[in-house]
């Protein structure tokens, strides 16, 4: 079984943001640049298959600037076999979304024909948590989301999910879309002999025109602002304090 693993640039979570001084969006110029964490669990996990048997080959596919090499080489590194780089913007600010990001991974997926897509339930820069989804419905597949956990039974996955009430579990057929949770696994560091032999895995690159896909941004960032500041809390004497400054002050009550 083949599995691919879309991997995205992000902001280093390690890193304080910086909002622009005009407000058109968030400042990258010298900010460190690594792989979303939950992409970075979702190539973890295809790895723990191949371990076990039960995947074949890893591809890594990345989509957005040219620099997105160095995520790819950083997926290399852990374990994947091959790479893609799409590369559909000159501009590290823009943003490729998801439905654009949906179509160019179905276009790959038509290509390489994988069994399972293990994917972030989101990316850390934009939170949109949106391509996974929109690839399932793209390609008419099973998919299960916010995945904890993750075994294979014959043609079937079975995936743990993380709901609002608790944990559910649900099997479905594949070829089928799985996008992963915090809580699957631990992801391994590369090691410098894996970092070594990353650099000759072969990293195929492409462009947008070569699929025929557009991805024109339909959305326009009409400012970009930092979050309030969190006042101070206070201590009240008694439950009928609480209770009038919730509704006098607060107004939630």
């Amino acid at each position: 079984m083949k599995v691919l693993v879309p991997v995205k640039r992000v902001i280093d979570y390690n890193v304080k943001v910086r909002v622009k001084a005009d407000g058109t969006g968030v400042d990258l110029a010298n900010v460190k640049m690594s792989m979303n964490p939950f992409d970075e669990i979702a190539v973890e996990e295809a790895i723990r298959l191949k371990e076990k048997g039960q995947a074949d080959e890893i591809v890594a596919v990345s989509i957005g600037v040219k620099q997105a090499q160095e995520t790819l080489r950083t997926a290399l590194a852990m374990g994947a076999d091959r790479a893609i780089l799409i590369v559909a913007a000159d501009d590290i600010h823009q943003d490729i979304e998801p439905l654009a990001v949906a179509k160019l991974l179905k276009a790959v997926i038509d290509e390489e024909q994988p069994g399972l897509v293990l994917a972030g339930k989101q990316a850390i820069d934009n939170d949109m948590n949106a391509t996974g989804q929109m690839l399932a419905a793209l390609l008419g597949w099973a998919q299960g989301t916010f995945a904890s956990g993750l075994e294979i039974e014959g043609e079937n996955a079975v995936v743990t999910r993380e709901v609002d009430g608790g944990l559910q579990t649900i099997k479905v057929k594949m070829p089928a879309i799985v996008t992963v949770d915090l809580r699957l696994n631990e992801p391994r560091y590369a090691s410098l002999p894996n970092i070594m032999k990353a650099k000759k895995k072969p990293l195929d690159e492409k462009t947008p025109a070569d699929y025929g896909i557009d991805v024109t941004p339909r959305l326009t960032v009409v400012r970009t602002a930092e979050p309030r500041e969190r006042q101070a809390g206070i201590k009240v004497g008694s439950v009928d304090e609480l209770i009038a400054k919730l509704k006098d002050e607060a107004g939630v009550l």
